[in-house]
């Protein structure tokens, strides 16, 4: 595999008077899931935007394997991403939709139909996208993610819409992914949701990082031992950034 490695060093990005990220520095290690938690307007998204280009820092990096992600060649054979699951055309079939992304990246159909077995959908694959529920539709961007077999995957909040069953079967998949030697970065609002998931957690509040440990040394912060009971301690007082651009600053 390629280097997996996420480097994120002294991000700054401001829309408009409303500071979105404000220093925000962290490292996703391959061999395990990291959970990227903050209540919502933290900065998670704008983070993550940043880590694909999608949107320009106005100070600091985010590298992938050591470069930038618009300078890859065949980006997703680096870096899986899902960050807005509805981003699809409804009338186009699953299958479809991950083929155009394949022959973008010059890989082969087989592909498309390995992922599709991988994220539960195999049987539904030549359904139209539209018809998919919200769970189906972020097992479909989970495949999408995994077209290049990339060493590296980062997931925007890949939970919301999935009913329990499907809770646990992500969770079992993120384990397995990381066991695997790849670098998993997981968003997250609830540190419910990536309890039982991630070894590593990274919890941010107004665009900074309020905690960068492992899982054990962050139960040590509160006599519980409980991980939520942490994380409100952690983020008392980090509340949402008025007046930004909708889906941004999150």
């Amino acid at each position: 595999m390629h280097d997996a490695t996420i480097t994120v060093e002294g991000l700054r990005k401001r829309f408009g008077p409303n500071l979105a990220l404000d220093g925000m520095t962290f490292a996703v290690e391959p061999g395990h899931v990291t959970g990227f938690v903050g209540p919502n307007g933290a900065g998670k998204s704008t983070t993550m935007r940043v880590i694909l280009g999608l949107d320009a820092a106005d100070a600091g990096t985010a590298l992938v394997g050591g470069r930038e992600y618009r300078r890859l060649a065949r980006p997703l054979c680096h870096l899986g991403s899902l960050l807005d699951a509805a981003a699809l055309q409804p009338g186009r079939t699953a299958r479809n939709h991950l083929l155009w992304l394949a022959h973008s990246q010059g890989l082969p159909s087989r592909r498309v139909d390995e992922v599709l077995q991988l994220a539960g959908l195999g049987g539904v694959g030549r359904r139209r996208a539209g018809g998919y529920s919200l769970g189906m539709r972020q097992r479909l961007g989970i495949a999408a993610a995994l077209l290049g077999d990339p060493p590296a995957l980062m997931l925007d909040e890949p939970f919301n819409g999935m009913d329990p069953e499907g809770i646990i079967w992500m969770r079992t998949f993120l384990r397995d992914l990381a066991a695997q030697g790849r670098a998993v970065l997981v968003s997250s609002h609830l540190m419910s949701e990536l309890q039982d998931t991630a070894d590593h957690v990274v919890v941010i509040g107004r665009g900074r990082v309020l905690a960068d440990e492992n899982v054990a040394e962050l139960l040590g912060r509160t006599p519980s031992g409980r991980l939520e009971d942490a994380y409100l301690e952690l983020t008392r007082g980090a509340v949402e950034f008025r007046g930004a651009t909708p889906g941004e600053g999150r």
